[in-house]
């Protein structure tokens, strides 16, 4: 770990979600004092066991109140931007939380003279049909004119204890006879651990990376119906998957969208986000701005399923070793 310029005090923005919790154990473990700017922190107490007495303080921000912004920034020496939503509810829409609001932190870095790590998503292109690629494409570009020296870090999608995507299908296959293979299930991801992810915004932090993007993928590029195919395996339950039309899917996405769901199972702008397959790209491979080209070994997917599928099996975690349903 670098010791010249070592920051201190690391703001992490959305430092309570999936994401965030785990750079902020990353972080603590490296010894530095954490401040959580959260829009609800007598809900961030969770955060709490995993650092020491008083090195984790949780702060209100919301993205949307510039002001609130500045006062999370203030006094730090590094911020952390682990905020993004995968689809729109109420206010938070993608302008509002992904463009909007990660100018704002940004801008508030740079009024500070601190360093800024922003998680954005491979995929991510001001020209994009999908709004949520369209929001974070804005925003990398806004970042990058901003903080001449931010480190912006573009992961594939992330698995972990609490992911929205082998959850969500284990969980449908509990009862479902059936799962969906969105236009046939042939484009393909690059799953990459939360850890990982984790650990190179650390290194960022710690100032390890050279300023300007990277791409993070895991050990394996799998296709949509490969990610359910391991993980049915892994939950031993036998479920048909069957083919949802690009159209269809579409469809179902935009009914789904109407209806108040916290979480709805699938959007119209999930569905164009799945036409591209969502992997790390050649040149980031060349230059090396990749997991491995930092020194972080892609932890496979097989090491880490396991550990927090098993409860979807037929009798939990002690299942058999066959498919029981």
């Amino acid at each position: 770990m670098s010791t010249i310029n070592q920051p201190k005090l690391v703001t992490v923005f959305g430092g309570s979600g999936f994401v965030g919790r785990h750079v902020v154990r990353a972080l603590a473990r490296r010894g530095y004092r954490i401040r959580v700017a959260v829009r609800r922190p007598d809900l961030a107490g969770h955060l709490q066991p995993l650092g020491g007495v008083g090195q984790i303080a949780a702060i209100q921000a919301n993205l949307r109140n510039r002001d609130s912004v500045d006062r999370a920034v203030l006094g730090s020496d590094h911020v952390v931007n682990c905020v993004g939503i995968l689809f729109e509810t109420g206010r938070n829409t993608f302008d509002s939380v992904q463009d909007f609001g990660a100018r704002a932190v940004a801008e508030a870095a740079r009024a500070q003279g601190v360093g800024l790590t922003h998680i954005s998503a491979i995929g991510a292109d001001p020209e994009s049909q999908s709004d949520y690629a369209q929001s974070k494409g804005r925003a990398e570009a806004a970042i990058a004119k901003v903080v001449a020296g931010a480190v912006i870090l573009r992961p594939s999608i992330i698995f972990g204890p609490e992911d929205g995507f082998f959850n969500k299908f284990a969980e449908m296959a509990r009862f479902a006879p059936a799962l969906p293979l969105v236009g046939g299930g042939e484009t393909k991801f690059q799953p990459v651990y939360v850890g990982d992810v984790a650990e190179a915004v650390a290194r960022a932090v710690d100032g390890d990376l050279a300023p300007g993007t990277y791409e993070l993928g895991g050990a394996r590029v799998m296709s949509f119906k490969q990610c359910l195919e391991e993980m049915l395996e892994i939950i031993h339950r036998k479920r048909v998957l069957v083919t949802l039309p690009w159209g269809l899917a579409s469809l179902i996405g935009r009914i789904a969208s109407l209806i108040p769901f916290v979480d709805p199972p699938l959007t119209a702008d999930q569905v164009t986000l799945l036409k591209s397959d969502n992997v790390v790209s050649e040149a980031a491979e060349k230059e090396g701005r990749t997991l491995a080209g930092i020194g972080i070994p892609p932890t496979t997917v097989e090491a880490i399923l396991p550990t927090y599928l098993s409860r979807y099996r037929p009798q939990g975690q002690y299942s058999g070793t066959g498919n029981e349903a």
